[in-house]
């Protein structure tokens, strides 16, 4: 009998798959039984870690290289998706760029990409997937928020605006889609010990500080995130629809 987390024989998508948070919940979403379909601009196309991890739990696994920083390619990946004789039941919409610097200062250029890849790339291939989710009546949307989809932030001003938009997108495509058996809702996730909180972590008086006010007093795991995209995937979840999900060690409840 199957569980209210079986996602035996879906079929997820997980873009910025190949390391981090993308790798733990292609990971947690195999491990619940789905096949993956993993995105990313660096992804080898065969033999990568998250392929190993997938095909090692019995589901099976395919790489497409994709940079989110370039619009055509983006829509090509959509249509593609969009247009397989196999639906796409799932997709995580994780692949993301963060620029550091202070807004007085903060290149226009940097902004320009971090909003192209971290909100504008993120529509276009939701709203081509998400059409044919519609289409079939089905569908789980999960994108990656942040914190900062509820903070200000510090010298991350677009980063701070895209995942800002992220969840306004969220709860617009919930309002729309749900009725027709499609939900959105998003994971933001706390200060995970990954690439893009690297900076923090090598800057002693900032982790501190930042480690004094997170409840679980420590970082986040990659794989903490893996089990909230799970319920969120999973029919246990199927009321759910148009939520952000901080999972932040207690960091917004402080």
């Amino acid at each position: 009998m199957s569980g209210p987390f079986d996602l035996t024989d879906r079929l997820a998508v997980v873009t910025g798959a190949n390391r981090g948070i993308g790798l733990a919940i292609a990971t947690a979403l195999a491990a619940a039984g789905a096949d993956i379909i993993g995105v990313s601009a660096t992804i080898a196309v065969t033999g990568s870690a998250t392929e190993k991890a997938v095909t090692g739990l019995g589901r099976e696994f395919e790489a497409i290289q994709t940079d989110f920083g370039d619009r055509e390619a983006v829509s090509a990946l959509a249509n593609n998706l969009a247009g397989r004789p196999r639906p796409v039941d799932i997709l995580v919409n994780n692949a993301g760029t963060i620029m550091r610097s202070p807004a007085a200062v903060h290149p226009i250029e940097d902004w320009d990409k971090v909003l192209e890849v971290d909100l504008t790339s993120q529509f276009v291939l939701t709203q081509r997937v998400g059409a044919a989710m519609l289409a079939a009546g089905y569908g789980r949307v999960i994108f990656t928020a942040s914190l900062l989809s509820f903070q200000g932030g510090v010298n991350v001003p677009g980063y701070t605006a895209a995942k800002s938009g992220i969840a306004g997108l969220t709860r617009a495509l919930a309002n729309e889609w749900t009725a027709g058996g499609v939900t959105v809702n998003a994971i933001a996730p706390g200060y995970i010990a990954t690439d893009n909180t690297e900076a923090l972590r090598k800057d002693p008086e900032r982790a501190r500080q930042l480690l004094d006010r997170i409840p679980a007093g420590r970082w986040g795991a990659a794989e903490d995130i893996g089990g909230a995209a799970v319920f969120l995937a999973s029919p246990a979840a199927a009321y759910v629809s148009g939520a952000v999900l901080p999972v932040d060690g207690g960091w917004l409840g402080r």
